[in-house]
């Protein structure tokens, strides 16, 4: 990371404590499958105290071949709608929640640029969401330079993950 004050720290972000502590007072945990973050998303959570208690793990599946054979995107759906899909965003959430035995699986995957890829505009990102009510994605739009959207993807997944906790726990 770079000593430039003004680029954020997503150690540092309070949400992700409150991540953290949702799913401490939920008894729940969390895995990751990772494409364009790369792994920022569990750093992420794993940079807070208590995290041990919540972080299952997470794989990196950043080449297109390691979300099929790690992160269990049927190669079916990789081949008809690419890497950056809503599902295979879903496939990866359910893969890390099924690989890693968790209450919850968190797949992302996008275009963080500077370049288009296989006709996804820089910016396009996909959020999956497996959790005890079923598996969604999301797709979102994030803009600045490559470093700003990955921070936006993981900041994006740490508030739907705090946002759903929160509804599971006020049913």
């Amino acid at each position: 990371m770079s000593s430039d004050s003004s680029e954020p720290d997503p150690f540092a972000h309070t949400a992700v404590g409150e991540l953290v502590s949702e799913l401490v007072h939920a008894g729940q945990t969390v895995a990751t499958a990772e494409s364009l973050t790369a792994g920022l998303l569990a750093g992420a959570i794993a940079g807070v105290p208590g995290a041990s208690e919540v972080l299952r793990g997470g794989v990196i599946v950043y080449a297109t071949d390691l979300k099929h054979s790690i992160g269990g995107v049927d190669a079916d759906v990789l081949a008809a709608q690419g890497p950056v899909a809503a599902a295979t965003a879903e496939q990866l959430a359910l893969g890390a929640k099924t690989i890693c035995t968790a209450d919850w699986g968190v797949g992302l995957t996008g275009v963080a640029g500077p370049d288009t890829q296989d006709g996804r505009a820089v910016g396009t990102v996909f959020l999956g969401i497996a959790g005890p009510d079923g598996v969604e994605a999301i797709q979102l739009a994030l803009t600045g330079d490559r470093w700003q959207i990955r921070l936006g993807a993981v900041d994006s997944a740490v508030s739907e993950l705090v946002h759903r906790l929160r509804a599971q726990r006020s049913r």
